[in-house]
């Protein structure tokens, strides 16, 4: 492959909405094709994203894939800080496919705006900037979580309400804004599945 996502996002290259369709609808053709075999990625960012001249996209970098085994705790430290899910941030090592579907909420939002949408500079950080844009989770936005000291931090934090990425984001298709919206649901029990049929996605 020639490049990748990374290095594509970070160029001065104009990215039309077909090639930002196109690329996600490959990403997420692929994330069903790994999920379908009940493996998590667990490191999804526009660096493990391999592509060639034709646009062909790849999934690459498997080395903190693991299979999604039910009832199986996992390690909480993987995937790429900016890229990490909220049940990861907060400890949670009974997580799910569903951290996968978070990444790629946030690649896609990257894509489009040709900058990370969550960089935090630490730990602290990535969690205030998730909640600054899609609110403090509320206390049935929590039931997900089974570390007393996660909810804790939660319950502590300024609040904010949700913003509506529409209005944050006014150049970005609606379409692909609702889908996004879908995945950076911070209850990953409510997040979309990576088994949606791709026509209706994107």
């Amino acid at each position: 492959m020639d490049t990748d996502l990374h290095q594509i996002i970070r160029s001065n290259q104009g990215l039309s909405e077909d090639h930002c369709q196109y690329f996600m609808y490959q990403l997420l053709r692929g994330l069903k094709y790994i999920h379908s075999a009940h493996v998590i990625h667990r490191d999804l960012k526009p660096s493990n994203l391999l592509l060639n001249a034709n646009c062909d996209l790849k999934i690459c970098d498997f080395g903190l894939a693991r299979p999604n085994l039910e009832n199986e705790n996992m390690t909480e430290y993987v995937v790429t800080r900016w890229y990490r899910a909220p049940e990861l941030l907060l400890n949670s090592s009974d997580y799910t496919a569903a951290i996968d579907v978070w990444s790629v909420g946030c690649i896609f939002m990257e894509l489009m705006n040709r900058k990370p949408l969550f960089a935090g500079k630490d730990h602290v950080h990535q969690i205030r900037l998730l909640t600054e844009l899609l609110g403090t989770p509320t206390e049935s936005d929590l039931s997900f979580l089974r570390n007393e000291d996660a909810k804790r931090y939660i319950r502590q934090l300024p609040h904010h309400p949700r913003q509506q990425l529409a209005k944050v984001f006014p150049h970005v298709n609606p379409l692909a804004i609702d889908l996004v919206d879908k995945m950076l649901t911070l209850d990953p029990t409510r997040r979309i599945t990576g088994n949606f049929p791709l026509c209706t996605a994107i």
